[in-house]
């Protein structure tokens, strides 16, 4: 069953596990579940997504009932005026506070601009060693992007050199192989933690939150971050 966040007559959200394509794709024969074929079976009604949400990612994954407020909460994604938040682990010691404003290369070809605000909420150095270094170091961000690029944040922070744990494309892969080695670890932590937005109906605004999902706060174990 699919972690409902919240619901009314217009909209739904989820918390979308790691690892659950959001609808059928090309590029993932493998895949056989959906999260919206399962969403849409488990409350037996139509649904349509508003975002998307990378494989790999976790968290809020938002749907609308009718055609009209699909409509118009795609508008408020594409006006930039919803407000985005994602909890990340990544290498090393991230500064404080950064905004990265660097564009990204559509599939076509052209470029878009894209940007990414973060700050760091915590920092940790384990005694495991990896490679020349006697210890390891990560830092827990909270990213909010004010564009909606393919795989933005994780472009982003492979960009300014710290990577995101478990990101196969884009992070370390020493990083990656050296989780699943040390801790059986192969999921991307990143997670869709918030999400606000105004509600095209009510027209009041919603605010929406998604606990971590058990293998991000398994990791938040390992460095001894609090979860709560």
């Amino acid at each position: 069953m699919l972690d409902i966040v919240y619901q009314d007559e217009h909209i739904i959200a989820i918390n979308k596990p790691h690892g659950l394509l959001v609808h059928r794709s090309f590029i993932a024969n493998d895949a056989k579940e959906f999260a919206l074929q399962l969403l849409r079976d488990q409350i037996n009604r139509r649904v349509s997504p508003v975002h998307r949400l990378d494989r790999k990612t976790g968290g809020l994954l938002l749907f609308a009932f009718e055609k009209d407020v699909e409509s118009a909460l795609h508008q408020q994604f594409r006006d930039g005026t919803v407000t985005k938040r994602y909890l990340a682990i990544v290498r090393g010691y991230a500064p404080d506070s950064m905004d990265i404003d660097y564009p990204l290369l559509k599939e076509n070809g052209a470029m878009q601009d894209a940007f990414t605000s973060f700050v760091t909420l915590n920092r940790a150095e384990i005694d495991v060693p990896l490679g020349k270094h006697p210890t390891s170091r990560y830092s827990l961000v909270e990213a909010s992007p004010t564009t909606g690029r393919m795989h933005q944040l994780r472009k982003h922070f492979a960009h300014i050199f710290y990577p995101i744990i478990g990101d196969n494309k884009h992070g370390c892969n020493k990083q990656n192989r050296f989780f699943k080695s040390e801790w059986d670890m192969t999921t991307m932590l990143l997670h869709a933690s918030e999400l606000e937005f105004i509600h095209p109906v009510t027209q009041e605004k919603v605010c929406l939150k998604a606990g971590l999902h058990d293998e991000f706060k398994r990791v938040m174990g390992i460095m001894n971050w609090s979860t709560q």
